[in-house]
């Protein structure tokens, strides 16, 4: 880096010097205070304030398009100055989309006329759909376009969502496969190289291109098919494809495992959460057959076990690594990745038995875990590097 450049990077509050920084710390904090929340409002203990929309539709919005793009910008825009080489987003404009991004969250609940909502709401995505595109136009690099189609398909979700109350559970369930398309897209890159890495292998798992083309395709066709309202009714041939989609990632999964991995947290918690996908999967494809299985459970593990358990997986480990130390994540993020995955075990399973008390301890876990990710690694996030290098 030239000399100049590294003098205006380093002039920059750290806070904002690269986009993981902000993003990570906003989006953890909105989500280990927001399930508290919607189980208090679920209560009837929240009086007469309702979020655009009402409490069901702010928990099913806020959890995706607050939380998980917030996650995904985050990742994405740190991500792609390594792709291409070109620098990454920071400063300035860094702190205008993170402002933007907080408004539209304030907004949300503050229940803000509906045009303005709107407003905040999608120049997000489409902000950073078009951060990401520019730079990967600049270099030409066509291998991850499909990326900032997922995010601007996320931005169309976003909108269906905003348009029409009564279409807003199928846009969610439209983004939330969106977001499972990147997950086996970004999952698939990154779990078998870090396994590598992190066991000492010689070399990764290849991946076979048959499979990978098969699981983003499909992935893609189940949010259409929501999005088009096909998919919220049991249909055999939909059961299928989401059985074909679940044996899949397991098929991945078994690909990618390896003796040792079980010792090392910053591996089998990216691995448990690719489980909760596949799971997920095969969940669906249960009540597309016709299986007595209430298909908001599925989603569940979608959304706790496997995003959520992704995100926290995935951002120990960049968190470590974009801050110059050594990849052994702090004391606490062990128990972390365990509270995380037993939020979506009492969310999925142990509600069958003990409703409302799994609801609460689902809750507990969930924000017990994020709040040590909270503890352990927001002073890093908001205070320079200790190498001394920018970013």
């Amino acid at each position: 880096m030239h000399v100049l450049d590294r003098r205006k990077a380093m002039s920059i509050t750290p806070l904002f010097r690269l986009a993981f920084r902000p993003f990570f710390l906003g989006a953890c904090l909105l989500a280990a205070l927001a399930v508290p929340l919607w189980l208090l409002a679920l209560g009837g203990m929240t009086g007469s304030w309702q979020p655009a929309g009402g409490w069901l539709a702010w928990h099913r919005h806020e959890l995706l398009f607050g939380f998980g793009l917030a996650i995904i910008a985050g990742f994405l825009l740190t991500a792609v100055q390594t792709w291409t080489g070109r620098p990454g987003l920071s400063g300035a404009p860094l702190g205008a989309l993170a402002a933007l991004w907080l408004a539209a969250r304030v907004g949300w609940l503050l229940n803000v006329p509906l045009p303005l909502l709107a407003v905040l709401e999608l120049s997000f995505p489409l902000a950073v759909a078009g951060v990401m595109g520019w730079t990967l136009w600049q270099v030409r690099q066509t291998r991850n376009y499909p990326i900032v189609l997922v995010l601007v398909l996320l931005a169309v979700a976003d909108g269906l969502a905003l348009y029409d109350q009564g279409l807003q559970r199928q846009a969610v369930l439209t983004g939330l496969w969106l977001v499972a398309a990147m997950m086996g897209l970004i999952g698939g890159r990154v779990i078998p190289f870090f396994t590598q890495r992190g066991l000492g292998r010689v070399a990764a798992v290849k991946p076979w291109p048959w499979l990978d083309h098969l699981l983003l395709g499909g992935s893609v066709l189940v949010a259409l098919l929501y999005a088009g309202g096909v998919a919220l009714l049991p249909r055999a041939w939909i059961a299928v494809l989401f059985a074909l989609l679940g044996v899949g990632h397991l098929l991945r999964l078994a690909r990618w495992h390896a003796r040792g991995l079980w010792r090392v947290p910053l591996l089998w918690s990216l691995h448990l959460a690719y489980a909760w996908l596949a799971l997920a999967c095969l969940g669906m494809a249960l009540w597309h057959f016709g299986v007595p299985l209430n298909p908001s459970l599925a989603v569940h593990a979608l959304t706790i076990g496997a995003m959520a358990g992704l995100i926290l997986a995935m951002i120990a480990r960049v968190s470590l690594g974009h801050t110059g130390r050594p990849l052994q994540p702090p004391s606490g993020m062990t128990l972390a990745f365990a509270l995380l995955n037993l939020a979506c075990g009492c969310r999925v399973l142990l509600v069958l038995v003990w409703p409302v008390a799994a609801l609460w301890l689902a809750a507990l876990c969930w924000s017990s875990g994020l709040g040590l990710y909270l503890w352990r690694y927001g002073p890093m996030l908001w205070q320079a590097r200790v190498d001394g290098h920018p970013g």
